[in-house]
């Protein structure tokens, strides 16, 4: 009875030392302002990458069009000031966007690759950052979109 006592202690040590630690991943809520302007959400995957999924509107004048995309983000850089951190990101994503108004029967599908500058203040959780994507459309349902298009804005995060 000891050695099997003695055997699930050692098997329980071994899952718990062996057992992979949490990465770090912060979570960023905010708004993007511009082309598109919608809600923002930001999920860090790693060290130096993260998901950015942003779901609003692809232009608030005429003709309002739906629109969404997932990007995945690396960082290469980062400027290192007293009150904020400056980091340099690129990435390559997908964007799915709508002629009709609903995401109704015109869905259209866009590779797109942004730069993304940011202000990431060092004593609040809060980052101020600008983007310019090119946006090249692979599927048009009713070819009333440019093949290569430009969007970009500016945007806030608080982070959690």
């Amino acid at each position: 009875m000891a050695q099997v006592r003695l055997a699930s202690l050692a098997v329980f040590t071994a899952v718990v030392v062996a057992a992979p630690a949490v990465a770090r991943a912060d979570l960023g809520v905010g708004v993007f302002v511009g082309q598109p302007t919608g809600l923002d959400l930001k999920i860090g995957l790693e060290r130096r990458t993260a998901l950015d999924v942003v779901i609003g509107w692809d232009r608030l004048n005429d003709g309002r069009v739906d629109y969404a995309h997932a990007t995945f983000l690396a960082n290469l850089g980062v400027a290192r000031g007293r009150s904020v951190l400056v980091p340099f990101r690129v990435g390559v994503g997908v964007a799915l966007f709508d002629g009709a108004g609903a995401f109704g029967d015109e869905v259209n599908v866009a590779v797109r690759a942004p730069i993304e500058l940011g202000l990431r203040f060092r004593r609040t959780p809060i980052e101020i950052y600008g983007e310019l994507a090119l946006k090249l459309t692979l599927i048009d349902g009713n070819d009333n979109h440019d093949d290569v298009d430009g969007d970009g804005g500016v945007g806030l995060r608080v982070y959690f």
